[in-house]
């Protein structure tokens, strides 16, 4: 696709993703890559500007011995971005040409104004002022374009999906059917680890709304027989993954041959899955671990320069519900990582309707599209309670909600304590098995957000 590009060169700085939000919110389109891409790389992007994303030091300091001299004679437009916990951010100017290379600006901020407006002016005057931008890219141009060049790739040919039902796989479904209609073929694996009501809406939104050729497969027994008595978190992901992917092939095999296989993958999952030197924080399902026989010649990736946000807004764009587009993420495992230790029906029931009151609370008051992750777990520790002037001996339920701009990182929500009671006092009162309710107000790091 033909668009203004700004590269972000990562040299181990913690807010690069940051950075790559800000550049977007000024509706011009980058990517990040490694400090030690070869310049053929580099000018193969066609970059308008580049940002050298550091750490702590001079970022110049850093890049001089590391990145090669074209890139400083490239000339366009390049800004250096470090992060110091003593930098005297305020007297710094974007303006201001740096004395060793023609073209180059650079700013040293302090570590914990990275969401000030001092950022956002720096990054929009460079954007516009330096490079001379023209702001094109925003998800109504991205979703056009998308059709026609997925039109323009597939042809005539067939298109197979594995709908999770989840917000990435859902908008790159309706990209694809919005492409090529009824050679779309879309197959949803109920595993029965699914929140409350949520294999319903699929098929209710993607068969009778949108009409797509969709294969639901009941899978729930099979995968609740395999899970029997595992509690390690791990070998849950294991199983769940290859049992996905032998009810896929199977599914698949009755189809016989197509040409392409859609996947959801976005931005964040190519970055945390390891860009540059970043470390892997975990392996993501999108990003490598592909069925062994899938009959397919080619993977499309539709979603992957979009960050979450940026998928939601293509999905409205597509003419999703609203409440499929601000679903809350949930992992490819489901529940099995919610509900700790061993999984049975009755945990599962537990959770679910744990999980939904509290989600119903928190849209209620309001608040679903501030807080940026949420749900509950059903964690194995039982306690001592009360009820009904009788002694209960049932589980605690951990709650957990988070504010993040792009998952790699997050802080606990600090929901309002009227709310947090009134999600304690229904779950304890409509749910039962449940006696005490701890909310979790611990960030990313040191924890991630799931618990398993």
């Amino acid at each position: 696709m033909k668009r203004d590009m700004v590269l972000i060169l990562d040299f181990g700085g913690q807010y690069n993703n940051l950075i790559a939000r800000k550049v977007r919110e000024n509706n011009v389109y980058c990517e990040i890559l490694p400090y030690h891409s070869s310049i053929e790389r580099i000018k193969e992007k066609k970059p308008k500007g580049i940002i050298l994303a550091g750490g702590s030091g001079s970022v110049l300091d850093i890049a001089t011995p590391k990145c090669t001299s074209e890139i400083f004679e490239m000339d366009i437009p390049i800004l250096g971005i470090s992060f110091s916990s003593n930098a005297q951010s305020e007297s710094n100017s974007v303006l201001e040409a740096s004395h060793s290379h023609k073209n180059c600006y650079t700013i040293q901020l302090k570590q914990d104004v990275m969401g000030t407006s001092k950022v956002k002016e720096t990054i929009k005057s460079f954007l516009y002022e330096m490079c001379n931008l023209k702001g094109d890219w925003n998800m109504s141009s991205f979703v056009k374009q998308s059709i026609t060049s997925l039109r323009a790739k597939v042809g005539n040919k067939k298109v197979l999906c594995a709908l999770s039902g989840g917000v990435d796989s859902s908008v790159a479904a309706a990209l694809l059917h919005k492409a090529v209609g009824d050679q779309l073929i879309c197959i949803f694996v109920d595993h029965g680890l699914l929140r409350k009501n949520e294999a319903e809406q699929v098929e209710e939104i993607f068969k009778k709304q949108f009409n797509i050729n969709l294969i639901k497969v009941d899978a729930q027994d099979r995968f609740l027989d395999r899970l029997k008595g595992i509690t390690d978190p791990e070998t849950k992901r294991k199983i769940i993954g290859e049992e996905f992917i032998r009810v896929f092939e199977e599914e698949a095999k009755k189809i016989g041959h197509v040409d392409f296989l859609v996947q959801g993958t976005i931005y964040p999952d190519v970055v945390e899955s390891g860009v540059g030197d970043g470390a892997v924080i975990k392996s993501h399902h999108n990003v490598g671990g592909l069925p062994d026989y899938v009959d397919f010649e080619e993977i499309i990736e539709p979603l992957r320069d979009l960050y979450k946000d940026e998928v939601r807004l293509a999905g409205l764009e597509l003419g999703l519900p609203e409440d499929m587009v601000w679903r809350q993420p949930f992992p490819g495992p489901g529940l099995a990582i919610r509900v700790i230790g061993e999984i049975t029906r009755d945990r599962l029931n537990i959770l679910r309707e744990a999980d939904y009151i509290f989600r119903e609370e928190i849209a209620g008051a309001g608040l679903a599209k501030d807080i940026n992750q949420y749900f509950a777990v059903l964690t194995d520790m039982r306690s001592v309670g009360v009820k009904a002037d009788k002694r209960t001996y049932d589980y605690t339920l951990a709650l957990r909600a988070v504010k993040t701009t792009d998952f790699m990182t997050a802080e606990w929500a600090r929901l309002p304590y009227d709310l947090l009671e009134r999600a304690s006092n229904r779950i304890i009162n409509e749910v039962g098995h449940i006696n005490r309710i701890v909310y979790d107000i611990t960030g990313k790091p040191p924890a991630t957000i799931e618990w398993e």
